[in-house]
């Protein structure tokens, strides 16, 4: 039964059932132009975000903007006509934040999540793994295990909005952990691991069996900023806003540093070390149902993502805190000095004013 629902769930995210997956075809040989000197900063900020799916937290966190282009055919003609693709991020120390940013008319169509914008977070973790082909391991659908396409895996994040409500908070469970997996039932965001487009899974799920120790350590919301309320909607108020209103979508996502997968399936940040990663962006263009290849992505290749230390800005911080004391102990001292100078000059003074006594007259 969990097998079958697994299936379902993966059916729903990507349009198409695991296995070969024929919407998957490249137009010719694949040609990569990518920018190699584009770098996202995740800054120590700590105490800055609440995960709520609002921006307005983030306004003075630093945004990289990036074209959306088809993943297939990376062609400039063809980039998403709504706009750009900015990504912001950030870490406390202990959690990565991310905060994704699309410009779009709003569309929402109640649990049809392929007639609903959608986003995915993908990163390298097997050293071999490539951008192209989500993985890039050669092996077929019948083929792939983490023994032959070991190096090759990819870890995913997917959020498919079609039965999530606006500001709520979605992905890591109760229910769902308790199964071992990385599965949301709830709102749909999951936490997959991939070895290339064919071969796919939710974290803890495989072809040769399950492991029941996976989580999806995920979590997440979304916003539209058409939206009129701020004090929280319930599923009675979709669709949550008026069909094809202007604004911006905000999708905002936190997961820990580190986890406690030992299967290879989750990337493992480290603070002042950079991890490889990509996003992606689903959208009903026309009102067009998309299809679970039919994405756009924010390059044609990995994007390196800093995780930058504190220990600078702390000691920054420090090293000006004993400054401004060292400073203004110096000047208490000065003062000091200069009052004490005053008395003892005043002192010589006086005391040469008062007439000489001999001992003998008195």
């Amino acid at each position: 039964m969990l097998i079958f629902r697994v299936f379902l769930v993966a059916l729903a995210l990507f349009g198409s059932a695991p296995g070969p997956v024929n919407s998957h075809q490249e137009s010719g040989a694949w040609s990569c132009e990518s920018d190699q000197e584009t770098r996202v900063a995740a800054e120590f900020k700590p105490g800055t975000v609440t995960l709520d799916g609002h921006a307005d937290d983030w306004k003075d966190v630093y945004g990289f903007e990036f074209s959306l282009l088809p993943a297939l055919d990376p062609d400039a003609d063809k980039e998403y006509k709504g706009g750009k693709m900015t990504v912001k991020a950030l870490h406390d120390g202990k959690d990565v934040y991310f905060m994704l940013q699309v410009d779009g008319d709003y569309v929402y169509s109640k649990g049809n999540s392929n007639k609903c914008p959608s986003v995915a977070l993908m990163f390298q973790v097997g050293d071999s793994a490539s951008y192209h082909n989500m993985g890039g391991c050669k092996e077929s659908t019948d083929s792939c295990t983490s023994k032959s396409c070991h190096g090759y895996e990819v870890d995913i994040m997917h959020f498919s909005v079609g039965t999530a409500i606006p500001g709520r908070l979605y992905g890591g469970n109760p229910v769902d952990n308790r199964d071992g997996n990385g599965g949301d039932r709830f709102g749909h965001l999951v936490d997959l691991y991939a070895w290339n487009p064919h071969c796919r899974n939710l974290d803890g799920i495989s072809p040769s069996g399950n492991d029941s120790s996976a989580q999806n350590n995920w979590k997440g919301a979304w916003w539209h900023s058409s939206f009129t309320t701020h004090s929280g909607f319930i599923e009675e108020d979709s669709p949550y806003g008026s069909t094809g209103q202007k604004g911006t979508y905000y999708f905002e996502f936190s997961r820990p540093l580190r986890t406690m997968d030992r299967l290879q399936q989750d990337v493992q940040f480290a603070i002042g070390q950079s991890s490889k990663f990509s996003a992606a962006f689903w959208y009903p263009v026309d009102g067009s149902p998309w299809h679970g290849s039919g994405h756009y992505s924010v390059g044609c290749d990995w994007v390196p993502v800093d995780i930058s230390p504190g220990t600078s800005a702390l000691a920054k911080a420090a090293s000006g805190s004993s400054w401004d004391a060292a400073s203004a102990f110096a000047l208490l001292l000065s003062i000091v000095s200069i009052c004490m100078s005053a008395f003892v000059g005043y002192w010589v003074r006086e005391g040469k004013s008062v007439p000489f006594t001999p001992i003998d007259r008195l």
